[in-house]
């Protein structure tokens, strides 16, 4: 099993940044891929972020060059820094992780961290 601990939301001002972060515990060393999704009022979850275990990383057109997928060095953590931020970038923000395990793949989620972007 993995936990997911999300922390960094907040209010910020059109322009401004801020920086996610999702400690990971448990069965740490079984994580492949990690990512972050969105979900705003009323919309379906998105995909916002994801990041290999080899590093490779992928991101929605719509924060292509205002947002940063890491990882920690112990990769037991996860960053998404926002840059730029947009009212539309208003949500709550997920934390993910998968697990190819013998049994399959075996998916993860934080409890969410709410970023509002508002004047």
């Amino acid at each position: 099993q993995v936990q997911l601990v999300e922390s960094g939301g907040g209010l910020v001002q059109p322009g401004g940044s801020l920086r996610l972060s999702c400690a990971a515990s448990g069965s740490i060393f079984s994580i492949s891929a990690m990512a972050w999704f969105r979900q705003a009022p009323g919309k379906q979850r998105e995909l916002v972020a994801s990041i290999t275990g080899g590093g490779n990383t992928n991101y929605v057109d719509s924060v292509k060059g205002r947002f940063a997928i890491s990882r920690g060095d112990a990769k037991n953590w996860l960053y998404l820094q926002m840059n730029s931020l947009k009212p539309e970038d208003t949500a709550v923000y997920y934390c993910y992780a998968n697990s190819v395990l013998p049994g399959g793949l075996h998916t993860y989620w934080g409890q969410g961290t709410q970023v509002t972007v508002s004047s």
